[in-house]
């Protein structure tokens, strides 16, 4: 009896854990409060496999409830058996008719589903973005308009904004549960779904495919803003002088820093292809550093100095020439200023923790 209350105090404390646990996350960063069409979506579909489910589990429970209360062994009638079914044929095709309708009721809004999510007829009159995923961060190219940036994905609210999808490395998954499905990143193909936000925010975007050490931390946001701060977004961003001077003093020495440090071989500021590193352009506006530290100058100085504690096997580890904290400080203080846009996640309703 003590074996028994053991096991059962075990799967208590397991499933009070479980409870507990589920309740754990970050807003914007789940799929059952969706704000995009796809979410929304895939939440449609969520719901009815749950409704389906439920309704099954519920039926088997009270007839398995009746089939033992009804006949269940009781005294005086020992040797009692029910009244065998075996080759009724009414019952054979309703219990395998059922199932058969159960899977149609569940397939057909799928399907109607996928090939909605993977229409691309408005792709030619809609923004189009380049993704990449790399280990451990995001690249975004917006076609036609000779803008990169990475880390931070500016889209129109209310717009089907469609993304390119692919690899540089190994595979990886975009995906932002809040407002849309994921989709895989291959180094072979390309791969186009469309994401469209309802409402303005700072949605949180992971990798949904295992790709290294640090894929846990491999983050992006999306943030989406109204068609005029994006109008005005695109407008600032395709306007940026990566040559333009700080004021600040300190700064500018940052910037001499990081020329004379040869960041540029990896790190673009501007409309530059280089995709090595992250983009750098706007880096003041990014809602974080790495894409998972908040976005203090501090932080950038802690990943500056070392990447490798903070995201493990990221390329910057060991390609870095070392600088001092001083000099490292002061290249953060020339990337915390080069903000190149007066739209930002604060006009986005801010940065969601």
């Amino acid at each position: 009896m003590s074996h028994w209350m053991g096991k059962l105090k075990t799967l208590l404390m397991l499933s009070f854990t479980a409870i507990v646990l589920s309740a754990c996350g970050k807003e914007n960063l789940t799929a059952l409060d969706p704000k995009g069409y796809g979410a929304e979506k895939s939440m449609d579909i969520m719901i009815l496999s749950i409704v389906i489910m439920t309704a099954v589990f519920i039926i088997v429970a009270i007839i398995f409830t009746i089939a033992v209360v009804r006949f269940r062994e009781k005294k005086g009638r020992e040797d009692y058996i029910p009244k065998q079914v075996e080759g009724n044929h009414t019952l054979e095709i309703v219990w395998t008719a059922i199932p058969i309708v159960l899977v149609f009721v569940l397939a057909i809004p799928t399907i109607i589903t996928i090939f909605d999510l993977a229409d691309t007829a408005e792709a030619e009159s809609s923004i189009k973005v380049e993704v990449t995923g790399n280990q451990y961060w995001w690249h975004f190219d917006y076609k036609g308009e000779e803008i990169q940036t990475s880390q931070d994905l500016y889209v129109p609210v209310g717009k089907k904004v469609y993304l390119d999808i692919q690899s540089s490395d190994v595979i990886h998954s975009f995906w932002v549960p809040t407002i849309s499905g994921k989709m895989d990143a291959n180094p072979e193909n390309v791969n186009t779904m469309f994401i469209e936000a309802y409402e303005e925010g700072v949605y949180w975007g992971k990798c949904a495919e295992l790709c290294g050490p640090s894929h846990s931390l491999m983050d992006f946001k999306v943030v989406a803003v109204s068609q005029d701060e994006f109008d005005q977004w695109v407008e600032d961003m395709k306007n940026v002088n990566p040559e333009e001077k700080p004021q600040d003093a300190v700064a500018s020495e940052g910037q001499d820093l990081f020329e004379a440090n040869n960041c540029m071989a990896c790190h673009a500021i501007g409309s530059s292809p280089v995709a090595v590193g992250p983009n750098l352009t706007n880096y003041a506006n990014r809602t974080a550093v790495a894409g998972i530290l908040e976005p203090t100058k501090e932080n950038l100085v802690d990943w500056i100095m070392d990447p490798e504690s903070i995201k493990p096997g990221n390329k910057m580890t060991g390609n870095y020439p070392e600088v001092s904290r001083d000099e490292a400080e002061k290249i953060a203080e020339y990337l915390m200023q080069l903000d190149h846009s007066d739209v930002n996640p604060e006009s986005a309703g801010g940065i969601i923790d």
